[in-house]
């Protein structure tokens, strides 16, 4: 299994990693949303993933989907959007301790 490296991000542009809060997070995949599209719908068929009557990934809170342990944020949840939405929610998935 892999993990993200993350780290907390300074509030202003640009957004530079701030120093001293580095960490993983165990990950076995990681979909990055990016464009004006839905999500990739084979890879949503394969993990068997439900979707909402939009095509987007239906979740719960806080960002639970209906397979354990599989989580969605931004364009994948919501619909296609501007990044200020996917940067909001990842912040509250952070906030989640996810």
């Amino acid at each position: 299994m892999g993990a993200l490296e993350i780290a907390d991000a300074q509030p202003a542009p640009p957004f530079a990693p701030v120093a001293g809060t580095e960490r993983e997070i165990p990950a076995q995949l990681v979909l990055l949303a990016m464009g004006f599209l839905h999500p990739e719908s084979d890879v949503l068929e394969q993990l068997r993933v439900a979707r909402d009557n939009r095509g987007n990934v239906a979740t719960t809170r806080p960002y639970a989907t209906s397979v354990e342990g599989v989580f969605a944020a931004g364009d994948a949840r919501r619909g296609q959007s501007l990044i200020v939405w996917a940067i909001k929610r990842g912040s509250r998935m952070r906030a989640c301790g996810r």
